[in-house]
């Protein structure tokens, strides 16, 4: 289902930006609407600029101090997003942009993907449950028996040999 609406929104969303584009033309003029796309690409390169070195900063931070908490990581990932649209000619992909960008939707946006994030992974590991059901034989490649003498080498003649460190990198002649 995900990857047939992301096919869809692929096909979508530049017909419905060039539609919007159009309709702003015909009631504002030509030259206008290109001032006011220029004027929004501008705004956002601020605002991600801006909003982008907070979250890297606090990313940077969370990382150095071993601890890496969900928040930072997921504002510096909208923001990356939101960059991304607003970076897009267009005004529906700028409004979705901005909201991924700006301190106070943001936090919105992030608990709501990560709800969304969440229920696909449960669906992922039911699926996997009943793929690979609990207390069955582990999976092996290479179809050896489990066991305690099992050895993780694939199975075949074993070429013994030795490495020889050349220390000086020169050609021989």
């Amino acid at each position: 289902m995900l990857p047939l609406l992301i096919v869809l929104a692929f096909l979508l969303v530049p017909v419905l930006e060039i539609y919007v584009l159009i309709q702003v033309g015909q009631m504002i003029g030509f030259w206008p609407t290109v001032g006011l796309l220029a004027a929004q690409a501008l705004l956002g390169a601020w605002l991600v600029r801006r909003e982008g070195r907070r979250a890297w900063g606090a990313l940077y931070e969370t990382v150095r101090s071993g601890v890496l908490r969900e928040r930072e990581l997921g504002d510096a990932v909208l923001v990356m997003a939101g960059g991304v649209l607003l970076l897009l000619p267009g005004f529906l992909t700028d409004v979705l942009g901005a909201a991924l960008v700006l301190p106070f939707t943001r936090p919105l946006l992030r608990r709501s993907l990560s709800a969304f994030a969440e229920r696909r992974m449960r669906a992922a590991e039911v699926r996997a449950a009943t793929i690979f059901p609990p207390g069955a034989a582990p999976f092996d490649p290479f179809g050896r028996p489990p066991g305690p003498g099992r050895v993780e080498t694939p199975p075949g003649p074993v070429v013994r040999g030795e490495v020889v460190q050349d220390d000086d990198p020169s050609p021989r002649s």
